[in-house]
């Protein structure tokens, strides 16, 4: 009798080994969906509410008088809308409108279709909040981020200037080039990456679905190392992360960011604007902190902003800018609206 296939060959492990990966991950998307709880939101931010926007039914809160400029607060990754919890009531005490959405992937954010590709690039984030002003009807807004946060703020700006009265960006100017981001950089600088050369690869997609909890807790640790958050602080935040794509959102953003997994084609025209790295054309503040090293300056960026620009620098601030230091945030955005005057 003919052998039909060989048990222990290399391939026939490679192919059970994936199978299992698989089955592990959708048993803890699972498990994740139906054990998650109602996520309760903190009072200062406003209202939780939810609306049909693009791809997404989107989940944002609202605080303000809803004639008031507008302002739209965006979160980085592995944060989420609670960074402006003291944000929100400084700049609804100055008598504007303050909508601070969860993005794809977190909080109650969710997609509208099973079908739709969980996709985490740069252009796909940012398609997700101009759908988002244009489902609540707002033309313009002044919109400010950090991390995940600054790059979708500071695409909108690259692609959509129209719509934005003006911009804050920690970090300065985020925008992903997939051909600059294949060139290595000195080791320090790699190191500090390590958690996306994890994701690249099959156990630390595992890795990171299975222990979403304590990793992020180590990425807001490392990437604040003065800021001493309690778990109560933590543990609101970490709601967020119960969404059921938000592993595969995460996975896919740094995995395209490294030019390891596409994007779609729908987004090629915005990438091929955003590869050539274009100015910004409307009033900006940036922000450097402890978090950026030796670009807290900003000097390495300045050149990108057209229009009425300032650099400011927090000192003994991490990463998580919006939270670590809120009133010097607010004022960030409160002195760019004034810009226009």
């Amino acid at each position: 009798m003919k052998t039909i296939f060989n048990i222990n060959s290399n391939s026939m492990k490679t192919a059970i080994s994936k199978l299992v990966l698989i089955a592990v991950l959708f048993l803890a998307t699972e498990i994740n969906a139906q054990t998650a709880k109602p996520i309760e939101v903190n009072s200062s931010l406003g209202t939780l509410k939810q609306i049909n926007a693009g791809l997404l039914n989107v989940g944002y809160t609202e605080a303000g008088p809803s004639n008031g400029n507008p302002v739209i607060l965006l979160h980085g990754w592995p944060y989420d809308i609670h960074s402006y919890n003291e944000v929100v009531p400084i700049l609804v005490s100055k008598g504007y409108r303050v909508i601070t959405p969860y993005l794809r992937g977190s909080g109650t954010t969710t997609f509208l279709s099973k079908d739709t590709f969980r996709n985490g690039q740069q252009a796909a984030l940012a398609s997700d909040i101009i759908a988002l002003m244009d489902a609540l009807k707002i033309d313009k807004a002044v919109v400010g981020g950090f991390d995940w946060g600054a790059r979708t703020a500071v695409v909108m700006a690259a692609l959509w200037p129209e719509r934005l009265r003006g911009l804050v960006s920690v970090s300065g100017y985020l925008v992903v080039n997939l051909e600059a981001n294949l060139k290595p950089l000195p080791p320090k600088a790699e190191l500090g990456w390590w958690y996306q050369y994890y994701f690249a690869t099959e156990r630390g997609k595992l890795g990171y679905t299975q222990n979403t909890y304590e990793f992020n807790k180590q990425i807001w640790q490392l990437a604040s190392p003065l800021w001493k958050f309690d778990k109560a602080t933590y543990d609101q935040t970490a709601q967020s992360f119960n969404n059921p794509d938000h592993a595969a959102i995460v996975i896919h953003n740094y995995r395209w960011r490294q030019s390891l997994e596409s994007g779609e084609s729908k987004y090629d025209s915005l990438e091929k604007r955003l590869a050539i790295r274009p100015a910004i054309t409307v009033p900006t503040i940036t922000i450097g902190s402890d978090f950026d090293g030796a670009f807290a300056g900003g000097k390495e960026y300045a050149d990108k902003f057209t229009r009425k620009y300032e650099h400011r620098i927090l000192k003994g601030i991490g990463h998580n800018v919006p939270q670590e230091d809120p009133k010097a945030f607010a004022q960030a955005i409160i002195d760019v609206d004034g810009f226009r005057k």
